[in-house]
């Protein structure tokens, strides 16, 4: 693994690209070298603000990759990032379009779901990402686009526990959930169609289908994991060397078990809505079929009146067999006519 330089470190910024082999190849050297973070987050912010909009969010996936992964070693990351992320999602979210400003959204509410930081950060976080028209909190001033990087900004510190996710008062229940849980299934709230074939699609991506990483640890030399190399050892530069082959091997399946680990916990995740929009479709399927049955009857009453109409109809007296008025019939007699026809 490379040495830490800051040229170095620009180098692989200007290389870095919207996928996720070089979002974690550059998270795993970052956390590597962690007790350089300040200088790394500096020089993040400074490449991000030079950087063109489309590549600021791959930016952000970035950080987000080394908050997360980093909590484990230590809170160097997550400290340093907290101080100048305001400012980051304010020129990330820059000439964005609202798809852009939804996926920074989401790395916040991530943040928010696993207690990375605090509710007012977050809330802090939405506002300068242009999500979430506020205004500032008397403790928490409005962030102001900069162009510099503050000398001495104030100290942020990450929150001790997840803050509860309060529901939202007018979103919908999910249907089936009484009946679903009864079954001892746990749901989630909503299953969006749109959200679930995304997460389907991002399954395609998974660690488990990742071709590259697993030929990488297939092509791993055998001294790292053979310990009966180590009696071929006879100097120190060679004990060195199978050190850093022994760390650098050792980064890398720490990296792709906890990816492993975060692949399943996402295809359960997955599962469970599978599951609740299924059931959902189903009693979708079996209102629509009332309706259906509804106006079938309603159709029959119909058909049966009219045929009903149609029979009186043609029961009918044809009036073209009468005899014509016209002349043919003498007047009706008077009522004197009638009076005089009583003396007879």
């Amino acid at each position: 693994m490379s040495s830490f330089s800051e040229t170095n470190l620009v180098k692989k910024f200007t290389e870095l690209n919207n996928t996720q082999q070089s979002i974690q190849t550059l998270s795993l050297w970052l956390i590597h070298h962690k007790k350089h973070s300040k200088t790394i987050v500096q020089i993040w912010y400074r490449e991000l603000e030079k950087s063109k909009p489309s590549k600021r969010l791959t930016f952000v996936y970035l950080a987000n990759d080394v908050i997360q992964n980093s909590k484990k070693k230590g809170p160097e990351f997550s400290k340093d990032f907290a101080h100048i992320l305001p400012d980051a999602f304010t020129q990330a979210a820059k000439e964005a379009d609202d798809k852009m400003k939804a996926s920074l959204v989401r790395v916040i509410n991530i943040w928010k779901d696993r207690g990375v930081y605090d509710k007012s950060f977050i809330k802090r976080l939405k506002t300068c990402a242009g999500f979430v028209p506020t205004g500032p909190s008397p403790s928490t001033p409005a962030s102001q686009p900069s162009s510099k990087l503050p000398a001495k900004p104030t100290k942020q510190e990450p929150p001790a526990k997840l803050e509860p996710k309060k529901a939202k008062k007018n979103e919908p229940e999910f249907s089936l959930r009484q009946e679903v849980e009864a079954m001892g299934v746990k749901l989630p709230e909503n299953v969006d169609a749109e959200d679930l074939v995304q997460r389907l699609s991002d399954l395609e991506n998974s660690a488990s289908c990742d071709a590259s990483v697993r030929e990488r640890i297939a092509a791993l030399p055998p001294e790292v994991s053979d310990i009966s190399h180590l009696d071929k050892i006879q100097d120190r530069e060679s004990a060195d060397r199978l050190s850093e082959k022994v760390d650098e091997a050792a980064l890398l399946l720490n990296e792709y078990n906890r990816r492993l680990v975060a692949e399943l916990e996402e295809r359960k995740k997955v599962a469970r809505m599978l599951r609740s929009f299924i059931l959902s479709q189903q009693k979708q399927v079996k209102e629509t079929e009332r309706s259906l049955q509804d106006f079938k009857d309603k159709l029959y009453k119909v058909t049966s009146v009219r045929q009903e109409l149609l029979s009186h109809i043609q029961n009918l007296p044809d009036l073209t067999l009468l005899p014509d008025v016209t002349g043919g019939l003498a007047p009706l007699p008077s009522a004197g006519d009638l009076f005089s026809l009583q003396n007879l």
